[in-house]
């Protein structure tokens, strides 16, 4: 079926810190911070946008030390404020992994050419909206289509392609910032592929994971995994809360539900038609405001709404800010 066929194609392509060791001398100190924080080499601000087009978004979220909706591209971050877009002059870094947290936003993938990052990126943490990043994990040697954290900053998950530098092929995750790591067993765990994986805002051990057949859930790292849905596609998820905000495809129609994983419990929430075609691909909850929620779609849509899906606003169409 074409659906699945875009689907899974989208689903597919969805820390080690330094130990430096104490030290009495703060030249030391000082200049081992500043070797895990990259910074560019060019002037960084952050300026209304008049007009882009991107044909690749990578993720959505709202970080906690911001007012904007922040959306990862492969030309660099987008920031959404009321009804008005910017972007930064500089590090337009083509970010394959992202993750809002509650002081900034995690990120990985490779960097714009003349910045002076390394490539690739591995996991990096920013503060200050991409302008300079901290070197978490694999700074230089990995990158990661799927990495997922706590809003919290606790739990921190992704999913390693290939077994080296210190990870298991598979889902891997550290709740210590990647000071170790530990491959999440995945007992109970049926479907056929791996896909997109939701943290608990505040709770890094419970972890929700989407595949072709339903969501998998599990409160101890992923090392036991329970389906909690029926066998359905599901494309994309979040926490809101305790409950998950999920996307899925059935019977041809691309439905957005609400789901208790305790209870069982299922809501659906009424959103503006999408064409079969063109399913949701990354949802993202205001952690500090739930009634604030925004999803991007295959054809690199996105949508907003301010009052828990009541109505909706198209922020950009078809991956493209005309200029006014």
């Amino acid at each position: 079926m074409k659906v699945q066929m875009k689907v899974i194609l989208v689903m597919l392509i969805g820390i080690l810190l330094i130990a430096t060791g104490c030290t009495n001398n703060s030249e030391d100190q000082e200049k081992n911070q500043q070797e895990k924080k990259a910074e560019s080499k060019a002037k960084f601000e952050v300026v209304e946008a008049s007009s882009f087009s991107v044909k690749n978004i990578r993720g959505i979220g709202y970080p906690g030390n911001d007012q904007a909706l922040y959306v990862a591209t492969n030309t660099g971050l987008k920031f959404n404020k009321d009804s008005k877009w910017y972007e930064s002059t500089t590090n337009q870094h083509d970010y394959i992994g992202f993750q809002a947290v509650k002081d900034g936003f995690l990120g990985s993938g490779h960097p714009q050419k003349g910045t002076g990052f390394k490539d690739p990126l591995g996991v990096v943490r920013s503060v200050d909206q991409g302008r300079t990043l901290d070197q978490l994990a694999f700074y230089g040697k990995r990158n990661f289509h799927f990495m997922a954290a706590s809003f919290s900053g606790e739990g921190l998950y992704v999913i390693s392609e290939t077994p080296e530098d210190g990870l298991s092929y598979g889902v891997n995750y550290s709740t210590n910032n990647g000071d170790t790591w530990t491959k999440s067993a995945f007992k109970g765990f049926n479907a056929d592929s791996l896909g997109m994986i939701a943290v608990h805002p505040s709770n890094g051990d419970i972890v929700a994971m989407s595949t072709r057949t339903g969501i998998y859930y599990s409160s101890d790292n992923g090392n036991t995994m329970k389906l909690i849905t029926n066998p359905v596609m599901v494309t994309a998820l979040t926490f809101s809360g305790d409950t998950i905000l999920f996307s899925s495809v059935e019977n041809d129609n691309i439905l957005l539900k609400t789901l208790n994983p305790v209870t069982g419990e299922q809501g659906v929430l009424a959103f503006p038609f999408l064409d079969y075609d063109n399913p949701i691909t990354y949802l993202a909850v205001n952690q500090k405001d739930q009634n604030q929620i925004a999803f991007t779609t295959y054809k690199n849509d996105i949508y907003q709404s301010k009052d828990g899906g009541k109505n909706w606003s198209v922020l950009l169409k078809d991956g493209k800010k005309e200029q006014e």
